[in-house]
């Protein structure tokens, strides 16, 4: 998939003027690629659509319209896009009650080296996990992570062909899978090119 340049974004006017649509756009092309797992965690998977939405919202709400401050924020979010043989994805971890979320992330440490994606008739595929920084102590994992799926050719090929996919965490504590729903997964295939 092709890393995003300065003549793929808009203005801040003519962000401006489209963004209304634009969101519209990209909040309906993210739908299918979110994916519960069990009743508290998702895995949100980015491509180049969502990606230059995320800058041009960060380009809007900072203010960035100079050239260098634009590379930056290309620089910083072009390696969250995928390469053609890999998923890139946030893993949200989603408990609503304060309490209960820092029980459970003292309970999950390590949840995000066992998360995993499956393309039928393979082993599974584990992320790989924070590789910008860590996101774990001794005491509690983090409630966002970033991840890599990274596929090989004969389950790209796979999949191009109609083969099914799971995912999901192993975790002691949190033990959760799911098979992906047509629409979801035509979405993530898209991303392997």
């Amino acid at each position: 998939m092709n890393k995003l340049t300065r003549a793929d974004l808009m203005s801040l006017e003519r962000y401006s003027e489209q963004r209304q649509a634009f969101r519209s756009k990209v909040m309906a092309h993210k739908l299918p690629r979110q994916i519960a797992i069990g009743p508290n965690a998702s895995l949100y998977f980015e491509d180049r659509l969502t990606i230059q939405y995320q800058i041009q919202e960060m380009l809007r709400v900072e203010r960035i319209f100079e050239a260098a401050g634009i590379e930056e924020e290309l620089e910083a979010y072009n390696p969250l896009i995928p390469d053609g043989s890999n998923w890139k994805a946030t893993l949200m971890l989603e408990f609503p009650n304060p309490e209960e979320r820092k029980l459970w992330l003292s309970k999950l440490l390590g949840l995000e080296r066992q998360t995993w994606v499956q393309v039928d008739g393979f082993e599974p595929v584990f992320a790989i996990a924070n590789e910008d920084l860590p996101r774990e102590t001794t005491e509690k994992t983090a409630a966002v992570h970033f991840m890599r799926f990274e596929l090989s050719a004969t389950e790209v090929t796979a999949l191009k062909g109609g083969a099914a996919l799971s995912m999901g965490i192993q975790h002691p504590n949190y033990h959760y899978s799911t098979v992906l729903a047509a629409a979801s997964q035509q979405a993530l295939v898209a991303d392997l090119d």
